[in-house]
């Protein structure tokens, strides 16, 4: 069978066969396969959708084109995946956290995709720390340390890894089954036995609207439950930046902070709501509270930093960053963004600060692009806060000084000021288990 025959079944709207699928997961998988074909099939997906079956049916050809590990990590293999925001830093918060409690993380990444940050470019902003590690050292630092964050590597999901850059760049992240098989193709060959999903929805999120998440977050579950997965999706909110760093070297200074007990809020929060059901699916605790519970001893006693250290030095890394965060890029310039009137603060557009930061250098427009580690911004004001006119609302972080003024304009215009208070945005609004639905 000939790609171009997919293409046009898809193009048609046509539900694909399995052997069409699995044509075009091997095609994929495949260096001699053009770019311009893949692409065309994603868009005629994009545009045409897939249904449950095609959806399932995609992620495991998807996964059997490369290696299915099942590590032996010394206790449960447990896992976590965001579908990605705006100052979502959770994993380099959560997984140190879940790992000094006796969790065993074994965690792969992506890089930036569309107008969200990436944990693997976050993570490379720590110097010498490595990424792109073997499947055999990715498991020897888990069995050693507790947790392990990797880029996805040639032999797990193959087809997967060109197409996540592809789509990139041709506009077709937002599609539930490209998104769903993206995810799950990796998780069900990475071999983790527990997987804990982060739904984002809303102005920031790829799913804008609850329906949108509820179907992606089912459709996930459902995927991981046919293949003999213990799995949960929360549906958290992304009307505003989670955190307040957005950037790369940014993001991870405030996951420091965060475990260093300095920064709390709601970057901390969804980090505990995703914690407390890892540690759940890894059978260490009995409920959610005991779960909590946990993690705050990990905070307090100052465990969750240290799992940090000892993890980014597995990788290579300067370990001392978590100490210093002076030790990480930074950015020529520091441009303050200030208030024109008294208020409150109603609303943040979230997809317009990830847009700002990926206009800065900290995300690509190209699959070819280099990230500047240093650049981004950082909010100093959230959703229903009060401020008075020319209290600083936000500092831009820039090499180039053209691309900070433009920064700084888009930013005035991307906090909306006004006269009444607004209440801060939701974090959780519907939890997905095995058994159903609960909404929150």
């Amino acid at each position: 069978m000939e790609l171009i025959e997919v293409i046009e079944s898809k193009k048609l709207g046509k539900s694909l066969t399995r052997e069409e699928i699995e044509c075009f997961a091997h095609a994929a998988a495949d260096p001699k396969t053009p770019d311009y074909q893949l692409s065309a099939l994603l868009m005629a997906i994009r545009l045409q959708g897939m249904d449950a079956r095609e959806t399932a049916e995609l992620t495991m050809a998807m996964a059997k084109t490369g290696d299915m590990l099942r590590p032996d990590v010394g206790g449960v293999a447990i896992d976590k995946h965001s579908t990605g925001g705006v100052g979502d830093t959770t994993t380099l918060v959560l997984v140190p956290l879940v790992a000094a409690c006796g969790g065993r993380v074994i965690k792969m990444s992506g890089r930036g995709l569309g107008h969200t940050g990436g944990t693997i470019d976050k993570m490379e902003s720590i110097r010498g720390l490595r990424t792109e590690l073997s499947e055999q050292e990715a498991v020897e630092i888990v069995r050693r340390v507790g947790c392990c964050v990797a880029a996805q590597s040639g032999e797990l999901a193959p087809a997967d890894k060109r197409l996540y850059a592809l789509r990139d760049v041709t506009s077709t992240v937002d599609s539930i089954p490209l998104i769903a098989s993206s995810i799950m193709s990796k998780k069900l060959a990475m071999g983790a036995d527990g997987i804990v999903l982060d739904i984002k929805v809303g102005g920031g999120a790829l799913m804008r609207t609850l329906p949108e998440a509820l179907e992606l977050g089912r459709a996930m579950v459902e995927i991981g439950v046919r293949s003999g997965r213990r799995m949960c999706a929360l549906i958290t909110g992304m009307e505003e930046p989670l955190g307040s760093h957005i950037g790369n070297a940014l993001e991870v200074k405030e996951a420091i902070d965060v475990l260093a007990g300095r920064v709390q809020g709601p970057l901390l929060e969804v980090s505990l709501l995703l914690g407390e059901r890892m540690l759940l699916l890894a059978g260490l605790c009995a409920s959610p509270e005991e779960g909590r519970a946990m993690l705050m001893k990990a905070l307090r006693s100052g465990a969750g930093l240290s799992k940090l250290r000892e993890m980014a030095e597995a990788q290579g890394g300067d370990g001392r960053v978590t100490e210093d965060t002076g030790l990480l890029p930074q950015a020529a310039l520091s441009i303050p963004v200030t208030a024109a009137e008294d208020g409150f603060v109603q609303g943040i557009d979230a997809l317009e600060v990830g847009l700002i930061a990926r206009g800065l250098g900290a995300g690509r427009l190209r699959k070819e692009d280099a990230i500047d580690p240093a650049v981004g911004l950082v909010l100093h004001r959230r959703v229903g806060d009060r401020v008075k006119r020319g209290d600083t609302l936000a500092t831009v972080y820039a090499n180039d000084g053209r691309r900070g003024e433009e920064a700084v304009r888009a930013l005035e215009s991307a906090v909306r000021l006004g006269s009444e208070s607004v209440p801060a945005p939701r974090l959780l609004y519907a939890l997905i288990g095995e058994e159903g639905t609960e909404l929150r």
